[in-house]
């Protein structure tokens, strides 16, 4: 099994300057092969000529700066627009392939092992092709053989590498418990056992903060504009845009340590997770609900869950998002139509059971996810 290390980097400045250039090759290279694609999907519609799958290689005679860098980095970035292209192919609603732009704060590229290329050193630094090794946090071992290692750079100038092995993963106990959970907005998730995980709303307690810090960052944008400074000259709009960055940073990271938290916890301690997929694509159309959605950003909590789930050996049964497990009685089974979003308390007209909506949903989302797995078992 495939799992990925990420670690905190430390370079030197010729390190980072080093970092810098291959990000702007890899980029480079990028660039001139999506041309290279275009202009010969354009002569093939004019003429029929075969399309011409443009390599890293054919680029080096004219850019020579190009074999400075690590040549493996380049063919990542082929293999990069290929994908690019299936992608788009296979899912057209996706978009273009688009093109890399340096005024992107955030910068990666990608290496292969090969014979010991990509290494830990005394437990202190990284062996990486074609630099001098460099300082690494190692806050936790490394599991198995390393296959590749990705090198990026955040927009407050961090340093990572994530570092790509391959290895087993040793399954949980099996606990022979079953949990259905609904997502939400107001609460993060209700589950069947009748508990809730209030939503922590990371981007809205740091809303104030970062709006003021954003504002400021304008007002110094239009500063430098008028004094005819172009931005990347403007320290005190450079300062400021890193401070705005980390506040980005910090919600980011605050969103994904309770993700990590609450999925490791119901793979730990559950078989079957039973959940609700989601439209996140059609909810975020509402724009009064989209500040919210993007807040708790289900989409993400669930890769999570799924990835771990299928490490450690558990099942997580996704139900269509048409079966109306909030209209549903979970105790006498009674459907008596949907209900408007600001009900959320109702009581059964069969039976007269009380319930609370997202509980309710939650209930009902594991009872008809163990019917699916069972059915499939």
């Amino acid at each position: 099994m495939l799992k990925a290390f990420k670690y905190r980097l430390y370079p030197s400045d010729s390190q980072a300057d080093f970092f810098m250039r291959s990000f702007g090759c890899v980029r480079k290279v990028y660039n001139l092969m999506l041309n290279d694609r275009i202009e010969s999907y354009k002569k093939h519609r004019e003429t029929g000529e075969k399309i011409k799958l443009p390599t890293p290689a054919q680029y080096k005679n004219e850019f020579p700066f190009l074999k400075e860098v690590d040549s493996l980095a380049l063919c990542n970035a082929q293999l990069q627009l290929k994908a690019a292209y299936n992608h788009f192919f296979s899912h057209p609603s996706s978009g273009f392939p688009r093109w890399k732009s340096r005024k992107n704060p955030v910068q990666s590229y990608t290496t292969n092992n090969q014979n010991g290329t990509i290494a830990i050193v005394e437990g202190r630094y990284l062996k990486l092709p074609k630099m001098e090794p460099v300082r690494i946090k190692l806050h936790r071992q490394l599991q198995g053989l390393i296959k590749s290692a990705t090198i990026s750079r955040t927009a407050t100038g961090k340093y990572f590498v994530s570092i790509l092995c391959e290895t087993e993963v040793e399954a949980k106990k099996l606990t022979g418990s079953a949990i259905g959970m609904d997502l939400g907005v107001t609460s993060f998730a209700a589950f069947s056992d009748g508990t809730k995980v209030q939503n922590p709303k990371h981007l809205t307690k740091s809303s104030a903060r970062l709006s003021k810090a954003q504002r400021k960052l304008s007002r110094r944008a239009l500063q430098a504009k008028k004094e005819g400074r172009f931005l990347a000259d403007s320290r005190n709009y450079q300062k400021q845009r890193i401070l705005v960055a980390k506040l980005h940073e910090k919600i980011v990271n605050q969103r994904n340590d309770f993700h990590n938290k609450l999925s490791t916890y119901l793979v730990n301690n559950h078989d079957v997770i039973c959940v609700e997929t989601l439209n996140v694509k059609g909810l975020v159309r509402n724009h009064r609900l989209a500040g919210a959605l993007h807040d708790v950003s289900w989409s993400a909590f669930l890769s999570k869950l799924t990835y771990k789930a299928e490490w450690y050996g558990k099942q997580v049964i996704q139900v269509g998002r048409w079966f109306p497990s909030s209209q549903i009685c979970s105790s006498c089974g009674h459907w008596d139509g949907k209900k408007g979003l600001h009900i959320r308390e109702w009581s059964c007209l069969s039976c007269g059971a009380t319930h609370d909506r997202d509980v309710n949903a939650s209930v009902n989302i594991r009872a008809e996810g163990l019917r699916q797995f069972h059915g499939t078992a």
